[in-house]
C-alpha cells in the first residue's frame, strides 16, 4: 500500500490520530507570538508522551520559530504529517507558511494548516483572512482551528462563553466551506472546560494534554 493510501486509511477515523498527535512533542513547538504559560502539569509529562514515539504514525506542528525546515530529512526521520501555522487573528500570516507548505508537499509529507483564533477581532474578518491566505488544496489535511486563551495577547480578557462560541462556529463554517473538509479543533483543557465542554461540533477534538492522556480527563 502506498503511503498516500495508508494515510487516507488512517485519517478515515481522525480521533485516534488526534489523540496520538496530542501526546507527541507538538505542544513543545514554539507558537510565538502566541506562546503562553502552560497549564499545570505540562512540565511533568504523562507517560503517554514517551509511549507516543513508538506508535506508527508520527506528526509535527511547526511555525516560523522552527526556522528553515528540511522536510526531506523530516520524512526520512519517520514523520508522516505536519500541521503548519498559517494565520492568526485578522491580519497575521506566519512568514514561513508558504515555504513550509510547498516544501512539505514536495517532500511527500502530508500537510495541513492551522489558524490561531484571537478574541478581539470579528470572526468574519479572521475567516476572510484565512480564506485569502490558505490554499484549498485537495490533497491537504483538514484545517485546524487553534482555540486557547492567550496570556500574551493585547486582548487578554476572556469573553463570555456564548460570544466565544458564536465566533468559533463562524470560523469553523468558513474553514469548511473553503477547504471542503471538516476542521479539527485544537485546544487545551482550560479552554475546553471554559467554553467547549458539552457543546456539539462535527469537528474532532485535538486536546493538548501532556500531563495526562486526553481520554483520562
Amino acid at each position: 500500500m502506498s503511503f498516500a493510501a495508508a494515510f487516507r486509511s488512517a485519517t478515515s477515523s481522525l480521533k485516534p490520530l488526534l489523540l496520538l498527535a496530542a501526546v507527541l512533542a507538538l505542544a513543545a513547538c514554539g507558537r510565538s507570538p502566541t506562546s503562553h504559560v502552560g497549564i499545570p502539569g505540562d512540565n511533568d509529562p504523562h507517560d503517554g508522551v514517551r509511549r507516543a514515539w513508538g506508535l506508527p504514525i508520527q506528526g509535527l506542528d511547526v511555525a516560523r520559530y522552527q526556522g528553515r525546515i528540511d522536510f526531506d530529512k523530516v520524512r526520512a526521520g519517520g514523520t508522516h504529517f505536519v500541521y503548519i501555522k498559517s494565520t492568526e487573528g485578522k491580519d497575521y500570516i506566519d512568514p514561513n507558511f508558504y515555504a513550509n507548505w510547498q516544501a512539505a508537499k514536495d517532500s511527500g509529507v502530508a500537510r495541513g494548516a492551522y489558524h490561531f483564533m484571537t478574541w478581539c477581532s470579528l470572526a468574519s474578518e479572521q475567516a476572510a483572512w484565512f480564506v485569502q491566505n490558505v490554499p484549498a488544496d485537495y490533497d491537504s489535511l483538514p484545517p485546524v482551528l487553534d482555540l486557547e486563551w492567550n496570556n500574551h495577547s493585547s486582548c487578554k480578557n476572556k469573553h463570555d462563553r456564548e460570544t466565544v462560541l458564536e465566533k468559533v462556529r463562524v470560523m469553523l463554517a468558513a474553514m469548511e466551506a473553503h477547504t471542503r473538509k471538516v476542521p479539527i479543533i485544537y485546544t487545551d483543557m482550560n479552554f475546553y472546560r471554559d467554553v467547549l465542554e458539552g457543546q456539539h461540533f462535527d469537528s474532532s477534538f485535538w486536546l493538548r494534554s501532556t500531563a495526562a492522556e486526553p481520554h483520562t480527563k
